[in-house]
């Protein structure tokens, strides 16, 4: 068996010449944001103007709505969402934050310290009514 393959699991936690993994904090945006889309209730994700204009030019649009800081205790995540009209917002919360840990982890093992959300619009089933919350 070569030298730079790994035998078992063992092996693998022992081992630290492999180098160095780095996850953007673009990738956790980008995955907090799909895991908040996911959870039902949850309209649509919201970023303030400036953000608008980068995810608009940068073609970014999955992250949106979304903010991390990297901080020494962990990974910040803060939420910016709409949630359909009729719909728990405090079970909705509570589901997107769940969600969003589950997607983290699996995804990079990372820790999560907190996720804020922010509740910014509650979206109606009619077309014709826009939504609160909205300028």
């Amino acid at each position: 068996m070569p030298d730079n393959e790994i035998r078992s699991p063992e092996d693998a936690e022992h081992r630290d010449d492999l180098g160095k993994i780095e996850i953007s904090p673009d990738v956790i945006e980008i995955i907090a944001g799909l895991a908040a889309l996911e959870v039902s209730g949850v309209a649509a994700m919201h970023g303030n103007f400036a953000s608008g204009m980068v995810d608009k030019l940068s073609g970014r649009k999955y992250s949106r709505g979304v903010k991390v800081d990297l901080t020494d205790n962990g990974i910040v995540i803060d939420v910016h969402l709409t949630v359909n009209f009729g719909t728990s917002i405090p079970d909705v919360a509570e589901n997107v934050q769940v969600n969003i840990i589950r997607a983290l982890k699996k995804m990079t093992a990372l820790e999560v310290e907190k996720i804020n959300i922010h509740v910014v619009g509650i979206q109606f089933d009619s077309p014709e009514r826009k939504t609160i919350g909205e300028d």
